[in-house]
């Protein structure tokens, strides 16, 4: 069983899709997170994350990185929108999510294409979405949890830029694809989404959850 999770930035998806692994049995794989390693790659090598040559360069980067605390960063996050809209570093990246996707058993992935591109034929598609005010307020507070200062309205600029990068970007935009359930998760609890994200889940697919 394949389930993608697609959405925008700080709309919950990354929380929904752990969290949808955890209680299906299933690995999980951040696609984002492959492209926030290809930004701070650029920046580490001093390249230019707009040039589709440094872009492609850094996406030779090595597994460990991964497990850097500074790829969550909003700068990298920035860095990350700005090199994933060259064709040839989305390429570069598509075998290893397709490998993840199609392994024995199942897998799930959130990102911003996996069910319009890297997996297509999933069972199951979720759009999690919610609207930028909420979106943003969300961010800040874990910024501001985190002892970092930032403003709200900074946030929402940040959002809306990348919103419109992710969307309008030639190669593998972000989208909703025609058979994906929409979960708009602006007025709902982080439990309230996990539990209609699971309610789909076993609606689509008549799956019981990992005991």
């Amino acid at each position: 069983m394949i389930i993608a999770v697609d959405g925008p930035t700080a709309s919950g998806k990354g929380t929904i899709a752990k969290a949808l692994a955890r209680h299906f049995g299933l690995p999980h794989l951040d696609t984002g997170l492959l492209y926030r390693a290809v930004g701070w790659q650029v920046a580490a090598n001093g390249g230019d994350p707009d040039d589709p040559a440094d872009a492609l360069a850094a996406s030779d980067f090595p597994d460990d990185l991964l497990d850097n605390p500074d790829l969550r960063n909003e700068v990298t996050g920035g860095l990350a929108s700005r090199v994933s809209v060259h064709p040839e570093v989305r390429e570069a990246l598509f075998e290893r999510q397709r490998s993840f996707a199609t392994r024995s058993g199942g897998a799930v992935l959130d990102g911003r294409d996996i069910g319009t591109v890297i997996a297509p034929e999933a069972e199951v598609k979720l759009y999690v979405t919610a609207t930028t005010a909420a979106r943003a307020e969300r961010r800040w507070l874990e910024m501001r949890d985190a002892g970092r200062e930032v403003s709200l309205k900074d946030i929402v600029e940040q959002l809306e830029r990348r919103d419109a990068r992710d969307k309008g970007r030639e190669s593998a935009p972000l989208a909703i694809a025609k058979d994906a359930f929409v979960l708009d998760t602006t007025e709902l609890s982080k439990d309230d989404a996990i539990a209609q994200a699971i309610a789909v889940v076993v609606e689509v697919t008549g799956q019981a959850p990992c005991p």
